[in-house]
């Protein structure tokens, strides 16, 4: 019996900034997938992990990263990435949380940045906030210096929201940011685009979400 959804927000309730990251790379020459591969590297104690932890400001994180992706073969500044991580809200997403927040309890874990990191755009900001107010709880990663796939994060969620693991439901774009939560008992959905992730949602839940 699903009792909770917990969402992941970028990627997920947005478009993924994967998108944004192949044309900047393509429009610089650089090598594909040089930011991914750099993310992916070491990927518990890297830049993005410390700047998501809320361990580095914005300049050493900026010269970190730069490091980081030139030892794998061409340097990124870690302040020209920022600028592509806020993807666009999908209406339909936000519209399924609307319906799932009429009938279960919600909740959000996302690995986020610093206050003030990417700059703010306060048309955006309103919107987002009033998606935001969908959540019953929501945990940001640079708020509390834990981030996924820490299995804590998830643990944290579901004391606040007081539910067992097995009664949820998990989305997210990652695959290993799902794992922890698949191997605590939760239903997992990995968000490839937003049709296949409602229609599995719709599925697990038994909810009309369209």
């Amino acid at each position: 019996m699903v009792e909770a959804v917990i969402w992941d927000f970028g990627g997920v309730l947005t478009t993924s900034p994967f998108e944004a990251f192949a044309r900047f790379e393509r429009e610089r020459g650089l090598p594909a997938d040089i930011i991914r591969r750099t993310n992916a590297l070491n990927h518990h104690e890297n830049a993005w992990a410390q700047f998501e932890r809320a361990e580095l400001d914005i300049e050493a994180f900026d010269s970190l990263f730069a490091e980081e992706s030139l030892a794998l073969g061409a340097e990124v500044r870690g302040k020209d990435v920022l600028p592509l991580l806020s993807g666009d809200l999908r209406p339909e997403m936000v519209e399924a949380l609307r319906r799932v927040k009429a009938n279960f309890k919600t909740g959000c874990i996302t690995n986020n940045l610093p206050a003030n990191a990417i700059g703010s755009h306060s048309g955006r900001s309103l919107y987002v906030a009033e998606v935001m107010a969908l959540f019953d709880h929501i945990i940001e990663s640079a708020k509390i210096g834990l981030r996924k796939p820490d299995p804590r994060i998830y643990r944290m969620m579901t004391e606040q929201l007081n539910v067992d693991p097995k009664d949820c439901v998990y989305l997210d774009d990652l695959g290993v940011n799902l794992k922890p939560a698949r191997e605590m008992g939760m239903t997992t959905i990995k968000v490839v685009d937003a049709p296949q992730a409602i229609a599995e949602l719709e599925a697990a839940t038994g909810l009309a979400l369209r």
